[in-house]
């Protein structure tokens, strides 16, 4: 096997890391809120009824933004019916997934779950721009952010939460562009309404940060020509245009499957240079960032089937995928594509957080686990934080079907702000191990301090309910340091975290 082989050098950079590139997604869908986040009367629940055991997952887990309350779901989404007192709040139906929503838990509970996770947990509201337009976004921000002194501000005071919310992340809208969201536009209605919103949001608190809806997903038939005509409208009035991307294998094409994150950092790409098209077309100086707020393995070809079956029941068990050894290094590898593009993407969310595909998994009244995607998230988070160095890879490649020719490594790394270095690394090959030569300029880097590897003789192997600590990282061999150069050895379908100080 041929060796893989970069050059780190503090004179290369791509960006710093915005710590909300860490963020994830919780949607009322599914079991992802009730009997995930939220379940009263269970043993760990708190006063508020927020699962213990789930928060502290979470804690460990990295979580930076929380995009709340869809997805789907948002666009159908009456935000006075979740405030109040909880035993007069209404009972909905959920046209998005063909459930009945109760609104035990709201707004307030979702502040209050943010706060429980700690000062870096930040609000990312959606608003319903599909049902509802202007005149309901502005009163659900007078009433999260106002602090005092007006009937919506007061309303809140009255409700239990007298601090304002403090929300200064808004998506407007959710994938506008499908056909199967409710309140579908074309570009030029969405972008109108969302320029109005916009216009309207920032005369109440000129600070605020907006994220545009993108495409729905890079394969829509109207993508690009979508971003284009959206940017049109609102580039002056936003901050942010949203991306959309999930990943799974489609007859048994595991080596595409592998690659997806080439696939991702196109689509990044192509989002950009859109963004930057319309820019100089309107010979503007500023530079729309990207919003890359629903991403993810999924295994969505069992959903419709799913989704359609159901008779509006209460939280029913909806896309609990169960991830593998492979799964997860394929989501290491879309964490690693995020991080390459840390110049532009400046927001990512994991879509979601508990049971709905999800790194975190409950069971009812019983215990909660970690998925095998917890693992890779949970380290960049903790490591990907401080300055992106520019990696260009000489690396063996191998043949797929969608993407052609693929590089077996996928990597990146990262500097933090005391000088440590780390690489996070991907071998895409099934059966090999891949050595890895990394000459080091300039970087003053003298050891290695550990190299954490996810992978396993059972490419299957997953965490369940029976058996929740199946696959764990474990120590990697042989990794070496010595005058300017690492080398390592990739174990066969690897997720790699290795430390230099």
């Amino acid at each position: 096997m041929r060796t893989a082989r970069f050059t780190l050098d503090p004179a290369f950079t791509v960006g710093t890391v915005d710590p909300r590139l860490f963020g994830s997604f919780v949607e009322h869908l599914g079991r992802c809120v009730y009997t995930g986040v939220f379940e009263p009367g269970h043993p760990t629940a708190d006063a508020d009824g927020i699962r213990g055991d789930v928060l502290d997952l979470v804690r460990e887990l990295g979580v930076t933004a929380v995009r709340y309350p869809g997805g789907n779901f948002v666009s159908g989404y009456r935000w006075e019916d979740s405030v109040g007192p909880v035993e007069e709040r209404p009972r909905r139906l959920d046209l998005a997934w063909r459930s009945t929503e109760t609104n035990r838990f709201g707004l307030s509970e979702y502040i209050s779950f943010l706060r429980k996770i700690g000062p870096q947990a930040e609000p990312m509201m959606a608003l319903n721009l599909g049902t509802r337009g202007v005149a309901e976004a502005l009163q659900l921000q007078e009433y999260a952010n106002h602090p005092g002194g007006t009937a919506l501000s007061d309303l809140r005071a009255e409700h239990g939460d007298k601090d304002p919310f403090g929300i200064r992340l808004w998506c407007l809208g959710n994938e506008m562009d499908g056909p199967w969201q409710t309140g579908h536009k074309t570009a030029a209605e969405y972008g109108r309404t969302a320029a109005e919103t916009a216009r309207a949001m920032r005369q109440l608190d000129p600070g605020v940060q907006l994220v545009a809806c993108g495409s729905s997903g890079r394969s829509m038939p109207t993508f690009a020509e979508w971003e284009a005509t959206v940017l049109q409208e609102t580039y002056d009035l936003v901050d942010y245009i949203s991306l959309h991307a999930y990943y799974e294998p489609l007859d048994g094409d595991v080596d595409s499957f592998l690659a997806s994150a080439v696939d991702m950092e196109s689509f990044i790409e192509d989002v950009v240079a859109t963004c930057d098209h319309v820019g100089a077309r309107l010979k503007s100086r500023k530079k729309i960032n990207l919003s890359f707020d629903e991403w993810n393995v999924w295994y969505m070809s069992r959903t419709e089937e799913q989704v359609s079956a159901l008779d509006w029941p209460e939280a029913p068990r909806l896309l609990e995928d169960s991830y593998s050894v492979l799964d997860a290094v394929v989501f290491g590898s879309l964490l690693i594509a995020l991080l390459r593009h840390a110049d532009r993407v400046a927001v990512a969310c994991l879509a979601q957080l508990v049971n709905v595909i999800a790194p975190i998994m409950t069971e009812p009244g019983g215990p909660a686990w970690r998925q095998t995607t917890f693992f890779p998230f949970a380290q960049a988070s903790k490591y990907g934080r401080g300055e992106v160095l520019d990696v260009r890879v000489d690396s063996p490649t191998y043949a797929t079907e969608k993407y052609g020719e693929a590089d077996l490594l996928h990597a990146t790394a990262v500097r933090g702000e005391d000088g440590t270095v780390t690489v996070f690394a991907v071998n895409r090959s099934r059966t090999e191990p891949l050595p890895l030569d990394v000459a080091l300029n300039g970087l003053g880097l003298t050891s290695v301090t550990g190299h954490s590897v996810l992978a396993d003789a059972d490419p299957d192997a997953r965490n369940t309910l029976a058996e929740p600590e199946r696959v764990v990282p474990h120590a990697g061999e042989g990794t070496t340091l010595d005058g300017g150069r690492l080398t390592a050895v990739l174990e066969p379908l690897s997720w790699n975290v290795i430390r230099l100080a």
